[in-house]
């Protein structure tokens, strides 16, 4: 493919390149490297690098609101020359060229290992390719596949393959990993591709492929290992302090020390502790959890317009902050009467930042993100250092649910894995009276719980976006706007004087767990901040970068 990317290098090593290359599908390697194990094991470790493995932004869902802005995906204004197409494309082949190097020629170093550790090494190359060609098949559907090393000319000539052909190969990938990798011994080996690892990443793929069967089939073979069990405490699980929780499946390590660690976090912090709380949850978010009866807030009996979080799934003030509640030392309240808010540690009272009477960029909406968020947040220049969970079991039990319900094939199982999940939220075992366990429901039932409980669990994780797009509800979700909180003047004439903060009563929740917010928008009590598009005639689908259709000849998505 002529001029596909920048140079790149051709062999991994942690730290520079071995040769250079115009494309990366092609690799200029020398004929003796992977020669020996230790050549081998530092190829292995360059699949690991951060970049290799692309999550998907919240940014892009209806879980999230950023002050008035939007981006490339929720304004509809997609197209090849985006970026972060480009560099998805560019950085997702370079990884598998450097996969197919190291499958290729690992037989170099068969004097210097033994047949079982030579194939070990060359299954977990294996399981990198599958989830990069993974990554580019639910997001570009039409890509190109090679499992060959090639040199520049021959990369140039490749076509796209058919989607299903490229599924086909992916699960041989994995089905190679999972019949030649071993189970993790060990709390580190999250960190490399495991027997385990390779059943779950197959489960998701074959789900987003709409293969349910498959997707069933392999996340009960990763549940069958025995391997994985849910963390005791769900806020606790996304702590930077939590490191390698029996929950992860797959991870990669963070490491300030070493430079790689999660940033741009004064974003999300509140402006009290310094933060300029402009990404923010979306109000969307917030009314998408059920209430402690397991009913949405529309209705359920328990719900409390006043103050939103009281008797709500715990999920919901674990992910969002909670008002009037203690947050990185301060009480944590956008109500634009409370001018002075408690810092906890001196006991006095100090202006409220939060509030935007206060403070004109404090958050648009009055909400704010707890998940994850602890006072390591502060530090280092606003980095921090949780694990990089590429999958967990919880993703794994909801899965398996979720294929069976689409098949179907729905049994006590499938009610099982819904509630392990729902009550670990609570604090919980799945047989306690303690929490609102589900009962067996008829399929059309049993998706939409199934939907919100995927929702409530992985909110800012990266995997809403796929979940909308698989459900063909982003048409829908992201043809919504952002609403927020009145200008303070009118904050305080219009809501808080008549009696109607927060809001006046529960949005009304749809068929698909969407919240209707257009009634209040109407009664002049609440803003419309922004105005998010979704152009559902292309947008299913990432467009093929620009470069690679006017230079290689590859057929762009349609109508981009």
């Amino acid at each position: 493919m002529k001029n596909l990317f920048l140079l790149i290098c051709g062999f991994i090593l942690l730290q520079g390149c071995h040769s250079l290359d115009l494309n990366p599908l092609s690799d200029g390697s020398s004929e003796t490297w992977n020669s020996t194990p230790e050549e081998l094991e530092m190829s292995l470790n360059g699949l690991y690098k951060e970049v290799f493995w692309k999550k998907d932004l919240d940014d892009w869902t209806d879980d999230w609101i950023f002050r008035d802005g939007l981006t490339e995906v929720t304004n509809a204004t997609l197209n090849g020359q985006s970026s972060f197409i480009k560099t998805w494309w560019l950085d997702t082949y370079k990884a598998i060229a450097r996969a197919n190097t190291i499958i290729k020629g690992a037989d170099r170093a068969k004097d210097k290992l033994s047949p079982e550790q030579l194939t070990i090494f060359v299954a977990e190359a294996r399981f990198v390719r599958a989830c990069m060609y993974s990554t580019l098949l639910s997001h570009f559907g039409n890509v190109i596949y090679t499992d060959d090393i090639l040199d520049i000319e021959q990369a140039r000539n490749l076509k796209q393959s058919e989607p299903e052909v490229v599924l086909q190969k992916i699960y041989e990938d994995f089905d190679y990993a999972i019949a030649n990798l071993k189970l993790k011994s060990s709390s580190t080996e999250l960190q490399r591709a495991t027997k385990g690892a390779a059943m779950a990443m197959k489960s998701r793929i074959a789900l987003y492929s709409g293969d349910f069967a498959t997707a069933r089939d392999a996340a009960k073979a990763c549940m069958d290992l025995k391997q994985y069990s849910l963390h005791p405490s769900f806020a606790n699980l996304f702590l930077s302090s939590t490191k390698n929780s029996a929950e992860s499946i797959f991870l990669l390590p963070r490491s300030i020390a070493l430079k790689v660690a999660l940033g741009d976090r004064q974003n999300f912090i509140s402006r009290n502790s310094g933060g300029w709380a402009a990404k923010d949850p979306s109000w969307d978010l917030l009314f998408a959890f059920t209430c402690t009866d397991g009913l949405q807030v529309d209705k359920s009996p328990l719900f409390v317009s006043s103050n939103p979080f009281i008797n709500r799934d715990p999920r919901c003030k674990e992910t969002i902050a909670a008002f009037d509640e203690p947050l990185l030392d301060y009480i944590y309240t956008p109500h634009p009467e409370a001018i002075n808010v408690l810092k906890i540690s001196t006991g006095k009272q100090v202006v409220n930042n939060d509030n935007r009477v206060n403070a004109q960029y404090a958050s648009f909406n009055g909400l704010i993100w707890r998940k994850g968020v602890d006072s390591d947040w502060l530090l280092n220049s606003w980095q921090t250092e949780p694990d990089n969970i590429i999958i967990r079991y919880a993703d794994v039990l909801l899965i398996y649910a979720e294929a069976k319900i689409e098949l179907n094939d729905i049994d006590q199982s499938v009610v099982d894995a819904i509630n392990m999940v729902r009550a670990r939220a609570y604090g919980v075992t799945s047989d306690s009276p303690d929490y609102p366990a589900l009962k067996m429901l008829d399929q059309l039932s049993l998706r939409k719980v199934l939907r919100t409980e995927r929702r409530m669990e992985f909110a800012l994780e990266g995997l809403r976006y796929m979940d909308l797009i698989r459900w063909k509800l982003a048409e829908k979700a992201l043809n919504k706007s952002n609403y927020g909180l009145l200008d303070p003047a009118d904050l305080l004439a219009k809501v808080v004087k008549t009696g109607k903060w927060f809001l006046p009563n529960a949005p009304t929740i749809d068929a698909d767990g969407l919240p209707d917010f257009s009634a209040f928008q109407q009664q002049g009590l609440i803003k419309t901040i922004a105005v998010r598009k979704f152009d559902a005639s292309k947008q299913y689908l990432w467009p093929i970068p620009s470069t690679e259709v006017l230079t290689s000849g590859l057929i762009q998505n349609p109508n981009y």
